[in-house]
């Protein structure tokens, strides 16, 4: 697609740019092209950059990882100072460099953010959240994995704004106790995957709350939840019909006979039954598997 895009620079009638730019090449043939090489086609001539930076202020997707782990902070800015239409932001390769400088105005110009994802970075603080929940009231999904500037405040002011979150991934978010968590699901009831993971923080009380007030959940995650018990996964399985998968692996107070409950219904977990993990030892330790009349 590249090497016909590059063929329609000659000056031959019919050449490619003299279709409509607005209504067929940004909507209908721009968008199946890699962003990176979208970014190459702007050297070619004068009139490819201009075209090129119309489909950069109309684009609905930005994925950074489509350009590669090492973009510069200066052509982050400048690919994305002229749009105000994104839907989708995703720069979670972007940790060396992203701080709130780079982030913060593309935030406040771009009122259609439906998923973002900010996995990993770290060097973004409190102010970013906060610009998040002020400037997209249509946001479903967020990543915020691994972003340990995320205080109690912040996410208050997340579950005040952006009551239609489906799907909030929250791990190793190890500055949010339960009383932040147990805010967020009270506001945020539409919830349904939620990911607490690697937080020794996070215990029975905002699992329990999880659980009576997001009645459409399908995903939870709570793996290194080491405060979590038996008695909150029962009020899961009680008031979570829809439960698909639950991520245990770590919590060492959760135990089968809680698990039970959801194992029988098809719920998918990351821990086996206690016997079936004892044959995958007996096979490690001694080679093989041995024959067990499980009737007895």
């Amino acid at each position: 697609a590249l090497w016909c895009l590059m063929m329609s620079v000659t000056p031959t009638r019919g050449c490619l740019l003299d279709l409509p730019w607005e209504d067929i090449l940004v909507p209908h043939i721009l968008c199946h092209l890699p962003l990176q090489q979208l970014l190459s086609l702007q050297r070619v001539s004068k009139s490819f950059q201009s075209l090129i930076q119309l489909y950069l202020a109309n684009m609905r997707c930005f994925d950074s990882s489509q350009i590669g782990p090492s973009i510069p902070r200066a052509a982050f800015v400048n690919l994305l100072k002229d749009n105000e239409v994104l839907q989708q932001l995703a720069l979670q390769n972007c940790s060396d460099w992203l701080t709130d400088r780079e982030l913060l105005p593309v935030i406040g110009q771009n009122h259609h953010l439906h998923r973002i994802q900010l996995k990993g970075c770290a060097q973004l603080s409190r102010h970013a959240l906060v610009a998040i929940s002020l400037s997209c009231p249509n946001l479903r999904q967020l990543s915020l994995a691994h972003c340990e500037w995320v205080d109690s405040l912040s996410l208050r002011s997340l579950a005040d704004h952006c009551k239609a979150l489906e799907a909030v991934d929250l791990t190793a978010c190890r500055q949010l106790k339960d009383e932040a968590i147990c805010y967020l699901v009270q506001k945020c009831s539409r919830l349904k995957s939620l990911s607490l993971a690697v937080n020794a923080n996070v215990g029975d009380v905002a699992v329990e709350e999880t659980a009576k007030c997001c009645p459409e959940l399908e995903h939870l995650d709570l793996t290194g939840c080491l405060r979590v018990k038996n008695d909150s996964i029962r009020v899961l399985a009680e008031y979570c019909p829809k439960l698909r998968s639950l991520k245990v692996k770590h919590c060492h107070n959760v135990a089968e006979s809680s698990l039970s409950i959801l194992r029988s219904r098809g719920v998918e977990l990351d821990v086996e039954p206690p016997l079936q993990r004892a044959l995958v030892l007996l096979q490690d330790v001694v080679g093989f598997a041995p024959f067990i009349n499980l009737q007895i």
